[in-house]
């Protein structure tokens, strides 16, 4: 049974509360603000009247009850802005903690601890984000909240499979994201029933095209023609958001063979579940939590042989994939935007009534 704090969606029975959330600083389809736009359609429909604010106008952080600030180690590498604009805050603060790495730097733990001193609450998005908290960083356990990685579960009708198997990964492409590892395993794949096949679906990430341009995207071509897999494997840089839903539903399996190993939210996981895909994915920590009671698979990062294994068990073993896609689309609802956001409205006012009783 899952861990997470549940709340139930319900209608909205009381004012709303309001919520000042400064924007984030990520470009309009990156993760990050994917989430943060999730997050405050949902806090509007669900108990919350929200106001984005831009990093110009702190001071209209404290014209709600309450605000909400996001940190990524990926966009944020420092703890001085994000506590300078906390100081400034006058309401309740949150934080959403997007990463909390297992072997912090001096810095990033000294940036962690400087930012849940300075909030009023943070927000984890994974157990394992808040165990690596509790066992890395001085922090008040208290001051922690743990709340799934929000995302919209899919309602949507269920597409017939191509006759081929499809392999999908997605996401922006850069290094670090393992995909050498599902194209090499394509040599021993290729020749199963059905002759699967291997999707990339992506772009390049801005800050890797700024800085490499398109170097990793032509190492990963040179790669699938040296291995001799360019029959079975294809790299889609389109606007894969226009076709998420498609890909999804044509995908018998999702691959996140990530090189991170302390990666506690990954939000093609929370993706993938919601959408009720079987997943192998590289032992990272969020897969770990997320695909430990069946809805996939984890492997060890340097065992290329038991990643294509594991590929191979779930494209040639009906029942094992039916299993893995029936427990993810049970663990689907709890991690819908609906059931989210009624913990944050939630969070909010019991943060508002505490204050009200120091006050008292």
């Amino acid at each position: 049974m899952s861990a997470f704090l549940k709340p139930i969606a319900m209608p909205i029975t009381h004012t709303p509360v309001r919520i000042a959330m400064l924007a984030t600083p990520a470009p309009e389809s990156a993760a990050l603000q994917r989430f943060g736009s999730g997050l405050r359609q949902a806090l509007n429909t669900y108990g919350a009247d929200v106001t984005l604010v831009d990093v110009g106008e702190v001071a209209r952080l404290s014209d709600g009850d309450a605000a909400i600030l996001h940190h990524d180690f990926h966009f944020h590498p420092d703890a001085d802005k994000v506590v300078d604009i906390l100081g400034e805050v006058s309401v309740p603060s949150i934080v959403i903690l997007h990463t909390v790495p297992k072997h912090p730097t001096a810095q990033q733990r000294s940036t962690i601890e400087a930012i849940a001193d300075a909030a009023s609450h943070v927000v984890v998005l994974s157990r394992s984000a808040a165990g690596q908290l509790r066992d890395g960083y001085t922090v008040s356990s208290s001051a922690v909240t743990t709340l799934p990685f929000g995302t919209r579960v899919s309602r949507a009708p269920q597409l017939k499979r191509p006759s081929r198997p499809t392999i999908l990964t997605w996401g922006w492409l850069g290094p670090g994201a393992g995909i050498e590892r599902v194209i090499d395993a394509m040599e021993a794949l290729r020749g199963l029933p059905g002759r699967p096949r291997y999707v990339i679906a992506g772009p390049t990430h801005p800050g890797v095209l700024a800085a490499e341009g398109e170097a990793y995207r032509e190492s990963l071509v040179e790669r699938i023609a040296q291995r001799g897999v360019a029959d079975c494997v294809t790299i889609d840089g389109g606007d894969y958001e226009a076709t998420l839903t498609t890909l999804f539903q044509q995908a018998s399996v999702i691959a996140l063979p990530y090189d991170s190993t302390d990666l506690t939210a990954a939000p093609v996981l929370a993706e993938a579940i919601a959408r009720g895909r079987p997943v192998v994915a590289t032992a990272f920590p969020h897969a770990i939590e997320l695909l430990g009671t069946g809805a996939g698979s984890v492997v060890v990062h340097d065992d290329a042989d038991g990643f294509a294994l594991a590929l191979r068990k779930v494209l040639t073993q009906p029942r094992l994939s039916g299993s893995m896609a029936a427990e993810a689309r049970q663990m689907a609802p709890e991690m819908d935007w609906s059931v989210v956001a009624v913990g944050y409205v939630g969070l909010v006012r019991d943060l508002l009534a505490q204050r009200r009783m120091v006050r008292w």
